[in-house]
């Protein structure tokens, strides 16, 4: 079960975060680029090109 302001809390806009606490409890990355990643995941941005 998890417990609000340990496993996760909500943002000034109204969203649920999770935190660092939660994550490692799951005990994986999972890719999303998580604000508090205790694996400190940090995808390659792509970049593409634009047809004209």
């Amino acid at each position: 079960m998890l417990k609000e302001n340990i496993d996760y809390y909500f943002n000034a806009d109204g969203l649920m975060v999770f935190t660092k606490e939660y994550h490692t409890k799951r005990g994986y990355c999972c890719k999303n680029q998580c604000l508090h990643c205790p694996w400190n995941f940090r995808a390659k941005k792509r970049y593409t090109q634009i047809k004209k």
